[in-house]
This record gives C-alpha cells, structure tokens and sequence, in this order.
C-alpha cells in the first residue's frame, strides 16, 4: 500500500505541477476574484486528474487505443474553449477600465463566478484534455507488475494522486489569491488581465500546433 501511495503522489505532482493554460487561468481567476472561488476552480482541476488516475487503473492498456481517435478534436475543444476565456476577460478588463468602474466590476465578476461555478468550469476545461489519461495510463504501464493492482492499492494511488494534485492547485490559488491583493488599482487589474488573457490564448494555439 505505501507503494501505490507513493507512486500516486508522484503521478499527482507529475501532472499538476507544469503549469499550463488551465493553470495560468487558474491564478488569474483568482486573483480577479478572490481564495474562496480559486479554491473551487482549484478542486475542479484535481477532480478531473483523480477521475483520470480512476479510469487509467481500471482500463490500463486499453484506453491508448480508444483515445486515439478522438483526441485531435478534444485538444480543439479545449483550445477554443481556452480562447473564448481568454477574450472574455480581455474584454470585460478592458471595458471596465475605460468605464473607470473597476471596483464594481470585480465585484460583479466575483458575484457571478461563485465558488461552485468555478468548479465546474475547471473540471471541464480540465476534463477535455485526453493526454491526462493517457499520461496515468503510460504510467501505470511502465510500473508493470509493481503497479496497482489490487482493489485497495488502486483506491489508495487514485486518492493520492487526488491529494497531489489538489495540495498544488490550491498552492497555485494562493499564490493568485496574493497577487490578487497587491494589484488593486485599475492599471494592475487591467494588465493581469491582459497578459493572462494572453498568456491562456497563446498556449491554447501551442495545444493544437
């Protein structure tokens, strides 16, 4: 059991730690709208990895396969998804600032996205990516017979793979939870808003090239 703890943790960080799209998104989030809603998104995205670390030990060898067809159009999706984000909020960053109503447009986009929204947006941006599962599927491959195999060490690498990867989502949330305070005045807002929404549009075209 503590090797399937151990190789679940590592799968967890593995896949959480390099922060992409989802992730930049994540941070600016939160900074837009504070700890308790980039907690939600955070938990969105660690659900999405344990649901994916769930089906790679119960299918193994046989998901490669049946991902391949559809995994060009998933990475579309998530690519335009991606993008349709990343111009909402250049747009609604923008607007505010020539509106001079930054203080009530943070208000209003916090309002809107509540804790539950933000996670089950996350988890579908996250849910859309298919290379998650097959990262957890390679994996468990390559372990061969030292991987999960009985029903308890499978619950314990998904669980641990869960807790990996939420311990990181959530540090990135904290880290946009501060960077949320120390941009305050219209000009900040508007540039985070801005290089995020970039930053999230760019790696959303790198997905799909």
């Amino acid at each position: 059991m503590s090797a399937a703890l151990v190789a679940g943790l590592l799968a967890g960080y593995g896949i959480a730690i390099p922060v992409g799209a989802v992730g930049a998104y994540l941070v600016a989030v939160t900074a837009r709208t504070g700890w308790r809603t980039g907690a939600g998104a955070a938990l969105g995205v660690a659900t999405a990895d344990g649901v994916y670390a769930l089906v790679a030990v119960l299918g193994g060898s046989a998901l490669v396969p049946l991902l391949a067809p559809v995994t060009t159009p998933l990475r579309w999706a998530s690519a335009v998804v991606l993008v349709a984000l990343a111009a909402r909020g250049a747009w609604t960053a923008v607007r505010a600032y020539r509106a001079r109503a930054q203080t009530q447009a943070a208000g209003t986009e916090e309002r809107g996205l509540t804790p539950l929204r933000a996670y089950a947006t996350f988890l579908g941006i996250t849910i859309l990516n298919p290379m998650t599962v097959i990262y957890f599927a390679a994996l468990i491959l390559a372990t061969g017979p030292e991987g999960p195999s009985t029903p308890l060490d499978r619950t314990v690498f998904v669980l641990a793979a869960l807790v990996a990867s939420a311990s990181w989502q959530l540090f990135l949330a904290s880290g946009g939870a501060l960077l949320g305070r120390g941009l305050t005045g219209p000009r900040g807002r508007l540039a985070t808003a801005l290089v995020s929404s970039t930053l999230i549009a760019g790696l959303a075209v790198h997905l799909v090239s």
